[in-house]
């Protein structure tokens, strides 16, 4: 994920559905197009808007309308079910649940499981959920065929650790369909919160400590008002669904998928605030759509090795997916804690400008680490160098283990010379992956293929403030 870090946006990445599914044969030139900028938005933004047809954007508002009067006819109820998060049942959860802290009412469709009221009776859903289970579904997993094809990954290389399709006799989905509504009016009078602010009406539900990181490959998110925010690469607040069009979903990544390949795929750092209201009778509704391993899988870095990717120590030891999903993650853990804006409407209204003024170099930022900057350039330019020569000649880039390679790098008929001859690789340097080079081998491949670039840093070094 990180090699995609080099290029820009001046927003969040949207693409057509329609152009981000795989034929067979050769990638169109638009397929890579609406790859790379799947990919760029996912490492900027952590997250990206997908277009879907108007058939299933039509769906899609059916069913959120559905959702709105599924919860609004729902009386209030002190000994409802209350969702308490318990990591040993995450793949059993199915009905209604209720969290009265954050006034978040949830209904979870679960295909295998038949969803009772507390009296046993079968509980009647929102309409929908099984086209909309099915239909998003889909789209997740062509979200993942995409990124598996950025990653130089063999095509559906995460089918062994998916669901079934369709799903075998008595199995239970692991994915999940959730159909939420946030602070329904008539659900929070009735439990007599008062959280209002005094000023200005806004209704500020959800504190920093709430952000969260979803444990999905996938998470897809359609809702019928803004609310949903995502910190982007610098640890700014960015709102992601404040301008989708009727047929739009939200996707961001979770932390199966930052595991499956091995922190080349960053998680989402999300939260939801709850704006004014005044005159809404339905509160905030949302379909979320959870793409998860099944219970039984194991996570590992092995596809990434096989694409011939480094791979960090702490993924190379495979996880059973039902420790990993007990295992608590913290975002302290992953991501440093940032300074936030004060005003999550500035950051929103600010964010395109702020971009702006970075690739016109007139905003500066704390410089990255020389060892990080090296290994962020050194992926960039493995991408946008070399993978693409290797592609106008046909080559297939199958990267040697270090230690075998220095011997190699020795030798006139190493098994790797006659692809180092063809891509240019620099002389001296072991044909490895990039990610694995020490930093002095880095430079000369950085060298070999951007010449002057050590120069080009040094002059950036100089311009930055003391």
């Amino acid at each position: 994920m990180e090699d995609a870090a080099g290029s820009i946006l001046a927003s969040l990445g949207r693409v057509r559905l329609v152009d981000l599914t795989a034929c067979e044969g050769l990638p169109t030139d638009n397929y890579k197009i609406c790859v790379s900028t799947l990919m760029q938005s996912l490492a900027q933004y952590s997250a990206a808007i997908i277009q879907l047809p108007p058939a299933e954007g039509a769906l899609l508002r059916s069913g959120l309308d559905s959702a709105g009067l599924f919860f609004h006819q729902r009386g209030y109820n002190s000994g409802e079910a209350v969702h308490l998060d318990d990591a040993r049942e995450w793949c059993k959860t199915s009905g209604y649940y209720v969290d009265h802290q954050m006034w978040l009412e949830t209904y979870d469709y679960r295909p295998g499981v038949t969803a009772t009221e507390p009296n046993g009776a079968m509980e009647l859903p929102p309409s929908g959920l099984p086209d909309i289970f099915a239909v998003l579904g889909k789209v997740s997993r062509d979200i993942l065929d995409a990124i598996s094809f950025s990653l130089n990954l063999r095509s559906c290389a995460f089918t062994d650790i998916l669901d079934n399709i369709p799903l075998r006799s008595q199995e239970v989905s692991s994915s999940v369909l959730s159909a939420c509504c946030h602070s329904r009016p008539s659900f929070v009078g009735a439990r007599q919160h008062s959280i209002a602010s005094q000023d200005d009406g806004q209704l500020l539900i959800f504190s920093d400590q709430d952000q969260q990181m979803d444990k999905t490959f996938l998470t897809l998110v359609r809702s019928d008002r803004s609310g949903l925010y995502i910190k982007d690469m610098h640890g700014h607040w960015i709102l992601v669904d404040g301008d989708l069009g009727p047929n739009d979903v939200v996707v961001y990544p979770g932390l199966a998928l930052y595991q499956e390949t091995a922190g080349y795929v960053n998680p989402a750092v999300c939260k939801t605030e709850v704006g004014n209201l005044q005159g809404c009778m339905f509160g905030r509704c949302s379909l979320v759509f959870k793409l998860m391993p099944k219970s039984v899988a194991r996570l590992s870095g092995s596809e990434m090795t096989a694409a011939g990717h480094g791979v960090d120590a702490q993924f190379q030891v495979p996880i059973p997916v039902n420790d990993f999903m007990q295992t608590g993650h913290y975002v302290d853990q992953l991501f440093p804690k940032d300074t936030e804006p004060s005003s999550h409407a500035e950051q929103d209204s600010a964010s395109f400008n702020s971009l702006m003024k970075k690739k016109n170099g007139s905003i500066r930022t704390k410089p990255l680490p020389p060892s990080k900057r090296l290994r962020l350039e050194a992926q960039r330019v493995l991408k946008e160098r070399v993978q693409d020569i290797a592609d106008k000649k046909g080559i297939k880039l199958r990267f040697c283990n270090i230690k075998e390679c220095e011997s190699h790098i020795r030798s006139l008929d190493s098994p790797c010379e006659n692809i180092r001859t063809e891509i240019g690789w620099p002389q001296g340097v072991p044909f490895v992956h990039p990610h694995d080079l020490p930093n002095k081998a880095k430079l000369g491949f950085l060298e070999a293929y951007e010449p002057g670039w050590t120069a080009s840093q040094q002059e950036i070094d100089r311009s930055q403030p003391q």
